[in-house]
């Protein structure tokens, strides 16, 4: 991909639309039918591939464009998210024609304040995260050998502790306090399968992102530098 503002632009568009749909589609729970524990069916949110999409965009954006793109990517991103939840909200509480209609937006669309924070905070911390630790270990191999070939590594590496942050601040957040299971014996099964269930979905869809990441960075005349800026 050619280091140009056109396909920055087109890469930070692809990063915040797939975060704001998948705030959207994030209401619909996956059955898989696996039972990591007795009786504890994993489910999977909606969100799960749209939301990969985005560690994606930001690892491209840092390869070509830096360490500064990348973190304005993320800042880009969480406006467009807060933006996209007071929109949502606004028209959830605008007179309605339909009452079935509004009912039905309310199941689909209906925002939950604590499942707002959580992912809020979930998003700051996993993507300040990923960028970081990209850059850090990428400066690392660059300084060391000079060359980008081995980029997979601080690709998987950054994408796959991150989604570690994100599963965890997200559930903890959204099911452990905002729904009390941390403080239910009961319920620390099915925390607990959530938590490995949603992380190893993640963890497959950042090993199947890689070949993406070559072809997205792959440039005939590659400039390698150390990034520099904060």
């Amino acid at each position: 991909m050619k280091k140009n503002d056109k396909n920055l632009m087109i890469l930070n568009t692809l990063f915040v639309v797939s975060l704001v749909i998948s705030n959207v589609v994030t209401g619909k729970l996956i059955y898989t039918g696996i039972s990591i524990f007795k009786d504890t069916i994993v489910t999977l949110p909606g969100a799960g591939v749209c939301y990969a999409i985005t560690f994606l965009m930001t690892d491209v954006i840092g390869e070509i464009w830096g360490k500064k793109e990348a973190n304005r990517a993320v800042i880009l991103g969480l406006i467009g998210q807060v933006f996209a939840t007071i929109l949502i909200i606004l028209t959830q509480h605008l007179p309605a024609a339909d009452e079935n209609a509004q009912n039905a937006y309310n199941m689909l669309l209906g925002q939950n304040w604590i499942f707002v924070i959580a992912s809020l905070t979930a998003y700051v911390c996993a993507q300040l995260w990923d960028v970081w630790v990209f850059h850090k270990i990428r400066d690392y191999f660059l300084a060391k050998s000079g060359s980008s070939k081995n980029r997979w590594i601080w690709n998987n590496a950054s994408t796959l502790t991150s989604q570690i942050i994100d599963t965890v601040v997200f559930i903890v957040i959204a099911f452990g306090f905002g729904f009390g299971w941390l403080f239910n014996s009961e319920m620390h099964t099915t925390l607990l399968s959530m938590l490995i269930g949603q992380y190893v979905f993640k963890f497959i869809l950042a090993l199947i992102d890689t070949p993406f990441f070559y072809i997205l960075t792959h440039q005939k005349k590659e400039s390698v530098q150390v990034s520099t800026a904060a």
